[in-house]
């Protein structure tokens, strides 16, 4: 006998959970793919809403009520996990306590992904907390990778179990029932009235829609608090004779000693004479100086200038600093003796807006030709 156990939005819910979370892990392999891993994620805190509201006003076997989460049930399911005395409709004891797990753990896994994305990258909806939690950043995306792995392993014992009931008790169907909706059990079926079919439909659109919304329209959920910087307005001197012969650097990239030295030693300027009188030297150096990393709550200006705390030498050259030549280890040196860059110090080669201060992941475009 068959009994309907899974309403089709329960089954969309769960496919779509399974779509995102493959697509948030697959996307956090690559940093400029980071504005799609977080409208993903944004889906992902839809399905969650979707999955609360769900589970106090959904169809039988969907809400938490009908999950046995006691302990002595928990137990007894244990012990006779081979020959089990009792059928379960919807979740046994043992998947109750695992897909409780797993949508806790999914819901840290978002709120801590939110607030890395705002803290550390200045976007989204906490961006504003990057100004006074910068120096944290590395916190919130420790605490966004351990929930991650966590969540693999609960995914794991997921998958896990599902294989183990179709194998020793394949005759109920388990497996299938998430793609049919139908278990091979006698049991009161599950039922859909007007309300719930609109809940699921409002909900489960929008799960949808956010994330297209996100990638395809400027909106609050990804915007930057960066602007790009007009150095003319700002300083025009320091373009003039800094942009003149070279890639335009913006001050924070460095720290106040490396501005320092730098600007002490014009004469011999990475092998050229660039003097100025004494005037024009001193009012770049002060503007050097006062939005040099210290000034600075963007990613790069903090992790460069933290690297350079391990050396004892000031460097006067972005790409001798441990930050830059870790996030670059991975380049071909190929890339950076092809036409199109020439250099490592050619910065504008790959990160387009280089030379308005703006240096974010969606904004890497390698050359073509490299």
């Amino acid at each position: 006998m068959k009994s309907y156990i899974w309403t089709l939005p329960t089954r969309i819910f769960h496919w779509m959970l399974v779509l995102y979370v493959a697509l948030a892990f697959l996307s956090s392999e690559w940093e400029w793919l980071l504005d799609f891993h977080a409208a993903v994620g944004y889906g992902i805190a839809i399905l969650l809403l979707f999955r609360l509201v769900w589970g106090f006003m959904g169809p039988r076997y969907s809400r938490f009520a009908d999950w046995p989460l006691s302990k002595r049930e928990t137990l007894e399911f244990l012990r006779g996990f081979l020959h089990p005395k009792r059928e379960y409709a919807g979740h046994n004891p043992a998947a109750s306590w695992v897909m409780l797990g797993i949508l806790l753990l999914t819901l840290f896994t978002v709120l801590s992904g939110v607030l890395a994305y705002g803290v550390q990258e200045g976007k989204g909806a906490f961006a504003w907390l990057n100004e006074t939690l910068f120096r944290n950043m590395e916190l919130f995306e420790e605490l966004h990778e351990l929930s991650s792995t966590l969540l693999l392993v609960l995914i794991a014992a997921h998958l896990g179990g599902v294989i183990m009931d179709t194998l020793l008790h394949k005759e109920s169907g388990t497996l299938r029932s998430i793609i049919t909706g139908y278990k091979r059990i006698e049991a009161t079926p599950a039922a859909l009235n007007f309300a719930q079919k609109l809940l699921a439909a409002v909900l489960l659109s929008a799960a949808v829609a956010l994330p297209l919304y996100t990638l395809f329209f400027d909106t609050p959920l990804t915007q930057s608090r960066y602007s790009p910087v007009e150095f003319e307005k700002e300083h025009a001197l320091f373009v003039e004779e800094c942009a003149s012969c070279h890639t335009l650097y913006p001050p924070q990239l460095l720290p106040k000693r490396s501005w320092k030295k730098l600007m002490a030693n014009l004469a011999d300027h990475f092998g050229d004479d660039a003097s100025l009188d004494e005037e024009e030297r001193s009012s770049i150096e002060r503007y050097l100086l006062a939005n040099s990393a210290e000034s600075s709550t963007k990613e790069a200006a903090h992790y460069i200038s933290r690297s350079l705390g391990e050396k004892k030498e000031n460097i006067i050259a972005i790409s001798d600093s441990p930050y830059w030549i870790e996030k670059h280890a991975s380049i071909d040196k190929a890339v950076f003796q092809s036409p199109e860059v020439k250099s490592k110090s050619n910065c504008k080669a790959c990160h387009q807006r280089f030379e308005q201060g703006l240096i974010e992941d969606h904004l890497i475009a390698m050359p073509k030709g490299s």
